[in-house]
């Protein structure tokens, strides 16, 4: 039944792409379990597969003992030593038994394990040979759609592509090229599953690292990517060769290797941006094409406050407040923008609640401060701006004081002479 099987293996591994000792390991595991089953597992057996004899053999095992209890699992002592003159009591004695005794449904037990087997075998092939491929990009054919979720043919296997990890405006057919990013391998009960992406933002990645040579080489490095699929990305990138621009490596000559990746995302906007280690320059960066007045950084909260003109805060915040929200995801950090004109009105109304100001002082206070140097002017008299009909008092009353004083000296004389 089980005779001359190295050919048989060897086709199974030239065709399945098996190892061999995995395969000879489940013929071993086959044969035994179908032994077993005939036995009712009331005996030690164990299979060996004989690979000069291209046949998988039995053995049954018994314990040598001076008296029997169990007689499918000891044998007494002179029994076995009419098989092996050697063995002593208390020693295992090993004899190979006739595979060709098997029944028809033992056989057919042996033919279901070796099948089950081999689809194991198959299936960790394929996981072990996925499972370091996570992050990379792969190339597939759509073949069918499952409850909107899309199989991709990888080759030596097939790939799933769910909904949520689809572009909403991308659109595929049956037998169409899709060039996709593996996000995760997992064994599930069915066998591996690989999970692919077009969505994720390490698609963006590896669609840059095909395209600009530095990036491969590692000479330019990307920090961090910021995406939403279908729409717009954002990238920092940062150079370790001071004579390399790390933004235009990855613009290209005239544009070509950017505007690869954009044909290959289908038209989505990639704004590609400097990395530096100063979080409030690399922000200010990030929520480029909008110009920043100036901008706050609080360390121990890991947020920034930003203040722009008023006519650039719709463009700072973006359509749906899309460039804050892709600048928050870029940096790491949690962004608030602010308008010049918002950021003194808050200002202002912080100094009222820390002075204890009502509403009317408040509105003194801010009138005040619009008018600051004419309050400044009035607090410093200026002897040129007096009125001439004052500077004629003052300069008239001083000979007033003078003749008061010469009357003085005249009475004081005359009380001398009368004296």
């Amino acid at each position: 039944m089980l005779e001359n099987l190295n050919h048989i293996i060897d086709q199974v591994v030239k065709d399945k792409g098996i190892d061999r000792a995995v395969l000879v390991e489940a013929l071993e595991s086959a044969v035994l379990s179908a032994a077993n089953k005939k036995f009712r597992n009331t005996r030690d057996l164990e299979a060996h597969y004989n690979d000069e004899m291209g046949e998988v053999e039995i053995f049954e095992f018994v314990t040598v003992v001076e008296e029997v209890l169990d007689s499918y699992k000891e044998i007494d002592l002179e029994e076995a030593q009419e098989i092996d003159p050697d063995v002593q009591v208390g020693d295992s004695l090993g004899m190979k038994m006739d595979a060709g005794s098997f029944s028809r449904i033992a056989a057919q037990t042996a033919k279901q394990v070796i099948i089950q087997k081999v689809r194991e075998a198959e299936r960790e092939k394929v996981f072990n040979e996925f499972k370091d491929r996570v992050g990379e990009l792969v190339n597939g054919i759509v073949r069918r759609y499952e409850r909107g979720d899309l199989i991709v043919d990888l080759g030596a296997a097939e790939g799933l592509l769910p909904h949520r990890e689809q572009v909403p405006r991308e659109n595929y057919r049956q037998g169409d090229r899709v060039r996709v990013y593996i996000s995760e391998v997992k064994m599930a009960t069915k066998g591996p599953q690989i999970i692919l992406s077009r969505s994720h933002p390490g698609l963006v990645a590896a669609l840059f690292h095909t395209e600009v040579p530095e990036i491969s080489e590692g000479i330019v490095e990307i920090k961090a990517v910021a995406r939403e699929a279908g729409s717009r990305t954002k990238i920092a990138v940062a150079s370790y060769d001071s004579d390399v621009d790390p933004v235009g490596a990855c613009v290209g000559m005239r544009g070509s290797r950017v505007q690869n990746v954009v044909s290959e995302l289908r038209g989505e906007k990639i704004d590609i941006i400097p990395w530096t280690m100063d979080v409030g320059r690399f922000a200010c960066a990030a929520l480029s094409p909008a110009e920043v007045t100036r901008i706050y950084v609080d360390n121990e909260m890991q947020s920034l406050e930003v203040i722009v003109p008023d006519d650039q805060l719709s463009l700072a915040i973006g359509k749906k407040g899309q460039n804050v929200r892709l600048a928050a995801k870029l940096t790491g950090w949690n962004i608030d923008i602010k308008s010049e004109t918002r950021a003194a009105e808050a200002a202002m109304e912080e100094f009222a609640a820390e002075t204890g100001l009502d509403s009317e002082q408040q509105e003194t206070v801010e009138k005040t401060a619009e008018s600051g140097e004419a309050v400044a002017d009035a607090a410093e008299p200026d002897t040129d701006s007096i009125p001439a009909e004052a500077a004629d008092e003052s300069a008239v009353s001083e000979p007033e004081s003078e003749s008061v004083a010469d009357s003085g000296e005249t009475a004081a004389e005359e009380e001398r002479d009368q004296d």
